[in-house]
């Protein structure tokens, strides 16, 4: 049955009375909803209070309770997006160096088919790419007035030029369609990564950090791809699911984007995520006591002892 509509007042008195939850200050949840919708802060952040027998609250639950949870997600949105763009523009620096270096400046270079791996399901991979790459270097209309410039003046846009406009996702799926050897050049920069491990961790970085720019729930968000296995998670004695295969956390969840940061992101710069990250988490612990530590990271994730992943060494 579709949902009925319901004024804010009728929204209040449902939680309040239907749910179970308490709100002491009713104008400050009619703003608060007002602000920023039923459906992004209740629907969104509700699940971790929810007596799952009884569909109600939690004894105790307060409206400021979700409202923490929410706050706190949208700081870990703005960590995490920060970091993976340091991540994207690094990729795409090196992308463009290495195809550049090794194809010349042309457009029609990055254009041609045949210097991807041109063969089997990747040839609808390589024209879809190819096509898109076309659309944007012969546009003369095109947003970005850097664009215009190469169009109309030196009919050629490099790829460097280029590549400034695509999406993380697009220089994923680039990567992933490079000829092996700019591959492997590529993930050299990385210690401890090779190619393969590379791809994956770009995939899935990438739809993370659509979750991050479009303002979806990120602490619990969980992907269908997964991260290599990698000696971190071996390291940090991650247990394993049932049949002993795949590691319980840190593959297709929020650490998994930690783990990957771990290994393509600079100590120094590392360090301060993590500082950041366990700062962000004390602060969400001092603001509601209706939710654990250790509920808040299995959410996430996180391993309890996922602090010690600056001890070891990532190879």
């Amino acid at each position: 049955m579709p949902k009925p509509f319901l004024t804010y007042r009728q929204q209040i008195d449902k939680l309040k009375g239907e749910k179970g939850l308490q709100i002491s200050d009713e104008q400050y949840a009619e703003d608060m909803l007002r602000r920023n919708s039923y459906f992004a802060l209740i629907t969104g952040y509700k699940h971790l209070f929810k007596n799952k027998t009884t569909d109600k609250y939690k004894d105790g639950t307060r409206f400021e309770d979700i409202v923490a949870l929410y706050d706190f997600d949208k700081g870990l949105r703005e960590l995490f997006l920060r970091y993976l763009c340091q991540v994207e523009r690094h990729i795409r620096s090196l992308l463009s160096y290495y195809f550049s270096e090794k194809f010349g400046e042309a457009q029609n270079e990055y254009l041609d088919v045949n210097h991807y791996r041109y063969a089997g399901s990747n040839v609808p991979r390589v024209n879809k790419l190819v096509g898109k790459l076309g659309e944007t270097a012969n546009d003369r209309d095109s947003q970005y007035e850097y664009i215009r410039h190469y169009v109309t003046k030196n009919h050629n846009v490099p790829l460097w030029v280029l590549l400034n406009t695509v999406t993380f996702g697009t220089l994923s799926k680039m990567y992933m369609l490079l000829q092996q050897d700019l591959q492997q050049k590529i993930s050299r920069n990385f210690a401890g990564v090779n190619e393969s491990q590379l791809e994956n961790f770009l995939g899935i970085l990438s739809r993370f950090r659509n979750v991050c720019a479009h303002n979806e729930r990120l602490f619990s968000h969980r992907v269908n791809e997964s991260i290599p296995d990698m000696l971190l998670h071996e390291k940090l004695e991650i247990p394993r699911e049932r049949r002993g295969v795949q590691y319980a956390c840190g593959k297709s969840d929020l650490f998994a984007v930690v783990i990957s940061l771990r290994y393509l992101l600079p100590r120094k710069d590392f360090l301060n995520l993590k500082q950041e990250l366990v700062s962000l988490i004390e602060r969400f612990k001092n603001s509601t006591s209706a939710l654990s530590e250790n509920e808040l990271l299995e959410a996430m994730g996180f391993p309890p002892n996922w602090k010690r992943i600056t001890v070891f060494r990532k190879i």
